[in-house]
């Protein structure tokens, strides 16, 4: 039997629970993972900014950093908006938006973006001269945002996509299907 992608449901998976997730909050769950490839090639690269002692300026590989991250976030943002402008609403009728889980992820989004930001501004400001210690620092701004990403997919996944698939009525998911262009 095809489950219908507006009721809600659980199949067993290896003796655990898994929500069917309906198509909106499939599509933002399989949107993570391009965005999470992209994240994890930017983190291993800011990670070794600052590595190589007989590296002297180390602008290119934040110039190239900087590529992959202004790269990642042109794909983060509708993805974000998504989110922010249509499930957190639909969500926070039902558990509110100042504190609880909409308000940790609101937060968390918040926090990823002022970071990937600072990075942002930070390496397009070094177009000169910079040193290991200098670059390091920058690039920190970029890892910042990775990890709290990282955990935040994965608690949107594990918790909120299952609570929005269990809270929204069928009405809603069309309205986010609707919203994501997906009817």
């Amino acid at each position: 039997m095809t489950p219908n992608p507006h009721q809600c449901g659980s199949m067993l998976s290896g003796g655990q629970a898994q929500a069917v997730l309906c198509e909106p909050l499939a599509q933002l769950k399989r949107e993570h993972g391009p965005l999470r490839a992209q994240m994890d090639a930017f983190a291993q690269d800011a990670q070794q900014i600052g590595m190589d002692q007989e590296q002297t300026n180390w602008s290119l590989q934040l110039a190239e950093l900087k590529t992959k991250v202004d790269a990642f976030i042109r794909e983060l943002d509708p993805h974000s908006e998504r989110e922010e402008g249509t499930l957190f609403p639909l969500m926070a009728n039902y558990i509110g938006r100042t504190v609880g889980p909409i308000a940790v992820m609101e937060y968390e989004h918040d926090q990823a973006k002022q970071n990937l930001k600072t990075f942002m501004e930070m390496a397009e400001r070094e177009t000169g001269f910079v040193d290991a210690a200098d670059a390091k620092k920058i690039a920190e701004y970029a890892l910042r945002a990775h990890a709290i990403l990282t955990e935040h997919f994965m608690k949107e996944e594990n918790v909120l996509f299952p609570m929005a698939e269990n809270m929204l009525s069928a009405a809603e998911k069309d309205q986010l299907s609707r919203a994501f262009g997906l009817s």
